[in-house]
Order: structure tokens, then sequence, then C-alpha cells
């Protein structure tokens, strides 16, 4: 072998110390959203997928869904021709899906403070999220506890600085050290103080909703309205979730209907665990699934008719021994296959899927159920990927060394989405023209253009010797993990915010706090 050869086992480790060095200073590009060059996974044909959608219209005609405890809610379906008993509504078939197709746009763009962020929802794009709505958090150094507000501000931290997320969020954890009625505002305020990137809305009371929309008025400013339309832009995505089986209560529909008046996005999601909250079949998942959905989508178009929706399906297992929520197995994988499919069927932007996990450290469960989730999130075509990142116990909490083992794997995923290089360079026939039989290509003029983008470089996987692994200390990956987000937050830099805005929000939550009392209880 020849020494050109031979230089890569016998690099120092001070060399490898300044190229990180060298790499740390470059810039690299935002890449705001993914947009996949690869085909999506089909498990399902037209036939199979026409059958799914006929038990879901079966079930808005003869089931029907539940609008509680708003009356509004059921006058606009009574107006749409719609059969309202008491609080139970039954459609005509094909009333939802002729609303929504009839104005729900196939894509939009939620745009973020710095233009830079936004992102394209819908068609061929992903947008990978961080988790959502934990109580507790965890670190390999203080164990389990309920999450504060210190904690939420880390994990927005956590996510402006990861490039592989591409959205800061919403209630990446619950900051149980403030007032239910208050801790709103913080959460908000944290998203656009400490990032620039897309955030969501709170859901838990329509006032909440509202507040979201006038801090977000606050934030943009002038760039607040679209100078083309004279509506506003969307900056909100909010998330809707049904109270499945076959419910919507007014806390949800009361929020649903504040985003949709001001034209800001709606994920109207089923809250399902198969087994309790469905049928224990995928198909019948996926059909309650799909009408749950579009009752809800077909309701925010009646509001706003065009104003942006997604389609949304969370579906679990749970165990038949237990009753437990299981996370990573086959069933729920083939429903978000089936959700994808029909949502593109439908012509709207779908959000399923994440880095979902039952464990509740981050070990070797928690790796292989969170790549068992994300895999089939990343081959269905998902468009918002909510819990991408940090998602421990079935969503009880939030994990700061699964937040980057999760980013990594996102990595991973979009790399994978982009597809194969075709052009001249990714071809590559200068390099084995150069090269020839018999010799190596460590040298060659290709590989050394190529050499830093070439292939997907963890941040966490050791990839050394076993005995150079001994040197560095013998450590797992969730000891590494442990030392990354350490190392994120210690380097973390803030994106400016112009001071009089950001007086202008504090303002406006010293002003709206002053109306509540000091209490915990909502």
């Amino acid at each position: 072998m020849s020494d050109t050869a031979a230089a890569p086992a016998k690099r120092s480790r001070g060399g490898r110390a300044a190229r990180r060095a060298r790499d740390a200073n470059e810039v690299v590009p935002i890449t705001p959203y993914i947009t996949r060059k690869i085909p999506y996974y089909e498990i399902l044909d037209d036939d199979g997928l026409a059958l799914i959608e006929k038990n879901a219209e079966t079930i808005l005609a003869e089931v029907g869904i539940e609008f509680r405890d708003d009356a509004e809610a059921l006058q606009i379906w009574r107006d749409a021709g719609a059969d309202v008993q008491g609080q139970l509504v039954k459609f005509p078939r094909g009333l939802c899906r002729q609303l929504i197709q009839a104005s729900a746009p196939r894509e939009f763009t939620q745009h973020a403070r710095n233009s830079a962020r936004s992102v394209v929802i819908g068609g061929k794009n992903t947008v990978f999220v961080p988790a959502y709505g934990s109580p507790f958090v965890y670190d390999m150094d203080k164990g389990r506890r309920y999450a504060t507000i210190e904690d939420f501000r880390n994990f927005v931290k956590l996510a402006y600085s990861s490039p592989s997320l591409h959205h800061s969020g919403g209630t990446i954890c619950e900051p149980v050290d403030l007032p239910v009625n208050k801790r709103h505002f913080d959460m908000l305020y944290t998203h656009m103080k400490y990032s620039d990137k897309a955030f969501m809305g709170s859901v838990t009371a329509p006032e909440r909703a509202q507040d979201s929309v006038d801090m977000c008025k606050i934030l943009f400013a002038d760039d607040y309205i679209d100078p083309d339309t004279g509506k506003p832009k969307t900056v909100l995505i909010s998330l809707i979730n049904a109270n499945s089986p076959m419910t919507f209560d007014d806390t949800m529909l009361g929020a649903a209907k504040v985003y949709a008046r001001n034209n800001q996005a709606c994920i109207v999601t089923p809250f399902i665990l198969a087994g309790a909250m469905s049928p224990v079949t995928v198909a019948g998942t996926a059909a309650q699934s799909l009408a749950e959905a579009m009752a809800g989508m077909a309701f925010i178009q009646l509001v706003n008719p065009g104003a942006p929706v997604v389609m949304g399906s969370f579906a679990s297992s749970i165990s038949m021994q237990s009753g437990a929520p299981t996370f990573g197995t086959p069933e729920p994988a083939l429903v978000l296959y089936i959700m994808a499919a029909l949502a593109r069927r439908l012509g709207v932007p779908f959000r399923s899927g994440g880095g979902f996990c039952g464990a509740k450290v981050p070990d070797a469960q928690a790796a292989t159920e969170a790549a068992n989730t994300l895999l089939p999130t990343a081959m269905a075509g998902v468009n918002f990927a909510l819990h991408t990142a940090g998602w421990m116990e079935g969503g009880l909490a939030m994990g700061y060394e699964k937040f980057v083992m999760d980013t990594d794997l996102a990595g991973m995923m979009e790399v994978m989405l982009k597809g194969v290089d075709l052009s001249e360079n990714g071809q590559a026939m200068d390099a084995i023209r150069e090269v020839g039989p018999g010799n190596h290509f460590l040298g060659c003029a290709h590989t050394q253009a190529n050499f830093k983008s070439a292939f997907y470089r963890s941040s966490l996987a050791d990839n050394n010797s076993f005995e150079q692994w001994e040197v560095d200390g013998s450590q797992t990956q969730e000891q590494r993990a442990n030392t990354l987000w350490k190392k994120m937050l210690a380097e973390y830099q803030p994106p400016e915010l112009d001071p009089v805005i950001d007086q202008a929000l504090l303002d406006y939550m010293q002003k709206r706090k002053a109306e509540f009392p000091d209490s915990n209880i909502s």
C-alpha cells in the first residue's frame, strides 16, 4: 500500500482537532426544509385506499362525529347541510371531502421571522419538528423530573442549534413551575426570543390561541400582512386534536376557529391508541382516523375557506396485556403509510410520525423504537414530522440525550430523502478514469474535492478502533450525547431580535398576565 493510502491511519489526534476547529469556522448554509427526491413507499393499491375512503364516508354518514359544547360549530354544520342531532353531526356522503378539496391549499408557507427559515408545508417537502407536550424531562445527570421554563428554553435553544430540525416546535415540554393560565405567554416568548425558526401556537383555550396571534402581530410588525392578498401571513401552525373516538371538544374547536379566522394553519389530528380509541385493526384505525380528520378540516374550511389545514395522524397500539401504549411496532407504521397516501389523494399536507419510544432512558429500546418510527415517517412522505426529537416514555418525558440522538437520526433521513446525485460530479467518471484498475481512490482529485460532504458524518457515533475508543474513555452513545447537548447549550448564540419588538412583546405579556389571578389553576 502506498504512503498516501496509509496516511489516514497515522493521523494524530491533534490533526483531528485542528480539522474540527477549521470546520467549526465554516459557514453552513441554512436548509429550511427537505424536498424529497425519492419515491413514496406505498403499501395499498388504489382499490385498497378507495375501500378505506368508502368506510370513512360510512362513519361520517351513519355513525357521525360529536362537536361538543359549541353551539356555533353545530349551527355552522346545519347551515352546510349536515344532519345535526343534539351534539352529533352526520354528514352527507362526500360533503367533507368536497369542502376540503374546494378550498384547502395543497401546500402553504409558514413564515418565520427570519425569512431564510420559512418552511413550505405540503407537496414533496418534509419538515422535522421537536417533540411536544411532555410534563417531565430527563437527563443522565439529574434523572426524571418535572419540566421548568428553564428546560423549555434549553430545548428551544437546542432546536435552534440543530440543522436537521427545521422548526422550533410548540410545547416542547410543559413548564410546570409557571401558572397554567399564564405559561403560554412565556412559552411563546421563548420561541420568539431564542429562535428565528417557525413555531406553533397555543391551543389549550381559545383566548390563548388569540394571545398567540396577537403576539405574532407584534413580532412580525409590518410584515404580518401579505401585501398581495391583504390577509395575514400564515406565521403559526397549531395542533387541533380530535378527542377520539369521533369527538371534538369545545377547547379544540374554539382554538381552531381563532386560528382559521386569522389565516393560521391547523393540524387536525385524531389522537388514537388503537385497541382503546379505535379498532385493533390497521384498516379500521385508518378509516376512523380519516373520518375524524376530514370532519375537522372541513369545519375549518367552513369557518374560513382557504385557511391552511394539515391532515394529522397519531396512531399507536397498546399492549393487550397491560393497556400501556407501545411504540416502534409494525401496525402503527402501516397506518402511517396508509394515511400519508390518503392525504395525497385528498390533496392536503400530512402530519405524522417522529421519533417515538416507550423507553424510560436513552437506551437501545429508545434508539430502535425511534428508528422504527422515523424511517416510515421519511419513506411515507410525511410533510410535518412532529415529535422528531426528544420523545421518551410514551410522550411523558422529553429527554436531553434522546433529543440529540434523534436529531442525528433525522440528519440521516435527510440525506436519504435527497436521493441519488446523478450530476457529472455524482457520476464520478473522472475519478474512475483517473484511478484505474488496482489502485485506490483516497488520493484522487475527485475524493479530495468531495471528502467533506461525501458521506453523512454522525455527531454521536464512534467509528474509531476499539483501542482508540478505550483511550477516549470507553463512552456509550448516551454518554456522548450527554456531552453533546451541554456543548450545544454552552455554544448557543441567540438570533438578533429588534429591541423595540422585544420590549413590545414584554409589555403585552405584562399587561395580559395582570388580567389573571395568581393561581395555578386554569
